[in-house]
This record gives C-alpha cells, sequence and structure tokens, in this order.
C-alpha cells in the first residue's frame, strides 16, 4: 500500500563535468514516456543541470537494475556506466537531499540561487506532462516553499564564494578591463566549472581546454567558454593575458620556456591563477618579468576566510532543514491514507444519497428548501461521526502506524488500484 519515493543522482560529487554529458537525457519528453513505461515507476520528476542529472521517482515497489537500465537506454549508455557515479537515496534520505538542494546546501557554490528556480522548473515541467503525481508534487511543493524560507531566513544565497568565483574576482582586481582581455581556462573539472560560471555570469568571453578536444567541446555546451585543441593551446600563450589552470595532471602544464618564450614576444603582463591540484604552473614562472601568479593555496585561504564568516549561515540553514524534515515525512506518509479516506467518504456518501432518496420518495417531499435541508443535514451527520476516526487514521499514517492502516484496509474492504 506504500508507495517509495527515491532519489538516483549523477553529481559533479562523483563525476568530472564533462562526464555528465553523457548521462544527459537529450529528450525529455521520451524520457518521461520511457521511465514511466519500463522503470516501474508510476511518477517521476527529472532536474537536469550542468552539475547534475537527478531523477526522483515514486513506486510501489523499487527496482532500481530497471531504473538503471532505463537510464542506460534512454542516454544511450552501456548499464556498467554508472559504476561508481550513480548515487541513491530513498525515503526520508531523498526528501532530506531535495530540502537541501532548494536550499543551496548541495550546491557547488553553497547558497547558489539558480538551483531552486532549476527545481521549480523540473516539477513544473513533470507536472505539465502528467508525469508526477500526489506524492511527488506534494514533497517538491514543500520543498520549494522550505528552501524559499531557509534563503530568506539565513542569507544564505548572499555573499557565498568559491574558489572559482575568488580566482575569477581576483583577476578582475589585478587586471583593468578584463572583459576585454584574452582569457584560456584549462581543465574541464569542479575548479574549472566554478571559473567558467563565475566568468560567464559576468558576460566575459574566455577559451576553454582540455587535453581531449572533445571533453572541451562538451564543457563549452553545458558551462560555456570556446573550445580550442590542447596543443593548439598550450604552446601558444602569446595572446592570452589571463590564463587559469585547473587540472589534476600530474606534471607541469604551463612550463617555464613556454611562458618566457610568450612574453619575449608581447609588451603587456600575464595573470596566471593555478587551481591545480598538486599544481599545474612551473614555480619559476613567477620569476619572469611582468608575469603574476597566484597558486590554489592563497586562492583557497581567502575562500577558507569567507567559508568561516559563513559557518553559522549554513548550520542556521541545516537547522530549519532538521526541523521540517520530519513534518515532509509526515505529510508524505499521509499521503498513503488519503485514497482509503476518499475511498471511505465517497461509498458512505453515496449510500447516503441512495437513502435519502429513497426517504425523500416516501414522505413524498418536493419542497425544494425543504429537501435542501434533510441533505445538509444528512451530510453533517455523516462527516460528524466519520470525521473523528477519520482523523485518527490520519494521524495514525503520518506515524507509520501500518496495523492500523492493514485493519482499516480490509474493514472498508478497500483494494488499492
Amino acid at each position: 500500500m506504500t508507495s517509495d519515493v527515491i532519489n538516483a543522482r549523477v553529481t559533479f560529487r562523483k563525476s568530472p563535468i564533462h562526464m555528465l554529458e553523457r548521462f544527459t537525457f537529450p529528450d525529455l519528453d521520451s524520457a518521461y514516456e520511457s521511465f514511466l513505461q519500463h522503470s516501474g515507476l508510476h511518477e517521476c520528476v527529472i532536474l537536469q543541470t550542468c552539475n547534475r542529472v537527478e531523477l526522483f521517482g515514486c513506486a510501489n515497489s523499487t527496482d532500481l537494475d530497471k531504473i538503471k537500465k532505463t537510464w542506460a537506454s534512454v542516454a544511450g549508455l552501456e548499464e556498467n556506466a554508472f559504476k561508481e557515479n550513480l548515487e541513491i537515496s530513498k525515503g526520508t534520505d531523498a526528501y532530506a537531499h531535495l530540502l537541501k538542494l532548494t536550499s543551496g546546501l548541495d550546491s557547488l557554490v553553497i547558497g547558489e540561487e539558480q538551483i531552486l528556480g532549476q527545481v521549480k522548473e523540473s516539477i513544473s515541467t513533470a507536472r505539465g506532462i502528467k508525469a508526477s503525481g500526489d506524492n511527488l508534487n506534494t514533497l517538491f511543493d514543500k520543498a520549494i516553499k522550505i528552501g524559499t524560507r531557509v534563503r530568506q531566513a539565513t542569507g544564505i544565497s548572499k555573499g557565498s564564494i568559491s574558489i572559482g568565483s575568488m580566482a575569477v574576482n581576483l583577476a578582475e582586481e589585478n587586471i583593468d578591463d578584463l572583459k576585454s582581455k584574452h582569457i584560456l581556462l584549462i581543465g574541464t573539472g569542479e575548479a574549472a566549472s566554478l571559473v567558467a560560471k563565475s566568468l560567464k555570469k559576468r558576460d566575459i568571453d574566455f577559451l576553454i581546454t582540455s587535453r581531449t578536444f572533445e571533453r572541451s567541446k562538451a564543457f563549452a555546451e553545458t558551462a560555456g567558454g570556446k573550445p580550442l585543441p590542447f596543443e593548439e593551446a598550450t604552446t601558444n600563450f602569446k595572446s592570452i593575458d589571463v590564463l587559469f589552470v585547473a587540472t589534476v595532471a600530474p606534471y607541469f602544464l604551463v612550463t617555464h620556456d613556454r611562458v618566457k618564450e610568450a612574453m619575449d614576444s608581447r609588451n603587456n603582463g600575464m595573470l596566471i591563477m593555478d587551481l591545480s591540484n598538486p599544481r599545474t604552473v612551473d614555480d619559476k614562472v613567477s620569476e619572469i618579468d611582468h608575469v603574476k601568479v597566484m597558486n590554489l593555496d592563497q586562492i583557497a585561504e581567502m575562500v577558507e576566510k569567507n567559508m568561516k564568516n559563513r559557518i553559522g549561515v549554513v548550520s542556521s540553514a541545516e537547522h530549519i532543514i532538521n526541523e521540517e524534515l520530519p513534518l515532509v515525512e509526515a505529510a508524505m506518509k499521509r499521503l498513503e491514507v488519503e485514497p482509503i479516506v476518499t475511498n471511505v467518504f465517497k461509498e458512505i456518501d453515496q449510500a447516503r444519497v441512495k437513502e435519502l432518496k429513497k426517504a425523500l420518495q416516501m414522505l413524498g417531499e418536493k419542497d425544494e428548501q425543504k429537501i435542501r435541508i434533510i441533505d445538509q443535514l444528512t451530510q453533517a451527520i455523516v462527516e460528524d461521526i466519520m470525521s473523528i476516526p477519520m482523523n485518527n487514521l490520519r494521524k495514525a499514517s503520518e506515524q507509520g502506524d501500518s496495523e492500523i492502516l492493514k485493519t482499516v484496509t480490509r474493514l472498508f474492504d478497500y483494494k488499492r488500484e
């Protein structure tokens, strides 16, 4: 009789941004149709952003293998493509995850505002094509309200900063008119995506490169930038004014010789931001005239100071979520019993109307005002008799009392469709 709510997701936490492209659904309508037909889900909501692909579903009995198989089919993947990428949450854990999403606690940049609008858009789309139902509509409505409350009460969206945005801020402080400069971003991982997001937000154009051109193109499609072949980018720094390096390469990508050669043929300076761990910019590069290098340690220290100032804000947000989560859980459990309550009231009302008609025929009553009064009287009697046991049934459902639910189901001969 219960409905399981499940969340299956592939996000930036376990997959670099260029990998996420593989798990997206190119045709949402087709994806919804496939999940509802083949995965065992009777409700679903799909959330896709540049940092995550998530499926929220509801089923009488969750079959994870069917969900993975359907996902792989729609996205054009092998079933084993998920491996360590896929994260699963069920029941209360899925509710908590959605609350963290709408509150901005599960984003690359804590408190970022865009995700709340994306969640709203995802449930609106699902509603529009009738892919979501009472369970997910209720869950998402409550999560959106709670996320909005968290943001208003804590101000978590104000002053949020990341390594990527701090690097861009520092670039703006050190370079006049950043928009007019030639900017290159090397890397397609988490840190690179934060830099790209910050540049894109400021409407600043930039080049993007990675060790494979396909990664660069996939990154550019989701995060912005103009893709550039790796060798072309790393062997010619002559025209680059600002260089962001954010990779996990185990060697120096930006060498002393390459930068020195570039600087010998130009008069203006170069700013290099090394966000890599380990560092991928040769330490000797900083010795070159008119070249300024800032590394991850320096940038991270500034971000850390900002985060320390925001620890109280994050803690306050988590406190609100912990307060609201039991209420969401109770509301979801209550949904289990609503079909029974509706069915009982429907059957009793049908019996009431049937007996009322008999009584009115026996009385020969034709006066419309009197008929209306008698009708209202019988309705009131039914509601008075049934309201207490039905409300107790709702409370039992909220408290997870499955035995009472089973008893009432047998008592009223309720058969779930």
